[in-house]
């Protein structure tokens, strides 16, 4: 008996050390963005210790549907992704540190998060301002500013499934 109390103290311990707050949810009344508009941003993703800066670059039309690239400071792409307005999501273009399969999973519900028509229980994070959202996921956070907002119609050619040229 006198060596099965400090296991049970050390179990209560350490299950009392496993309990998690319940994760944040962004608000279901997001601010709401110009259906046609191009939406330049900053951000810093943080994942298995290590910052990332990124730029991005949305163009939205309200019939065209929603084109984001991502890029790193000195403008190389790392991540082109155009969601269509049923939902249906094309990576044009990953490239390292972004896969393929986390950008179509991540980037694109995190776009929907904050652009789109994302679901509350699919949208971990907090809306610190209008412009200002912080996205937690399990394997990253995402600390995403909207730094500027130019409305209007963008370029048809913006909308199509296909990736920009090398030059």
């Amino acid at each position: 008996m006198r060596h099965s109390r400090p296991f049970l103290l050390l179990a209560l311990l350490a299950l009392a050390g496993c309990a998690t707050p319940p994760s944040s949810r962004l608000p279901r009344e997001r601010p709401t963005f110009p259906a046609e508009a191009l939406i330049i941003q900053r951000g810093v993703l943080t994942a298995r210790g290590r910052q990332f800066t990124l730029n991005g670059y949305l163009a939205r039309s309200e019939t065209r549907g929603q084109r984001l690239i991502v890029t790193e400071n000195f403008g190389n792409v790392l991540a082109d992704v155009l969601v269509r307005p049923d939902g249906s999501i094309d990576v044009l273009r990953a490239n390292r540190p972004l896969r393929r399969a986390w950008i179509q999973r991540y980037v694109a519900a995190d776009l929907q998060c904050i652009f789109g028509h994302g679901s509350e229980a699919e949208c971990p994070g907090r809306m610190l301002s209008p412009t200002h959202f912080l996205i937690e996921r399990r394997w990253y956070k995402l600390d995403l500013q909207i730094v500027e907002i130019k409305a209007g119609p963008q370029a048809a050619e913006l909308f199509e499934a296909k990736s920009p040229e090398k030059k």
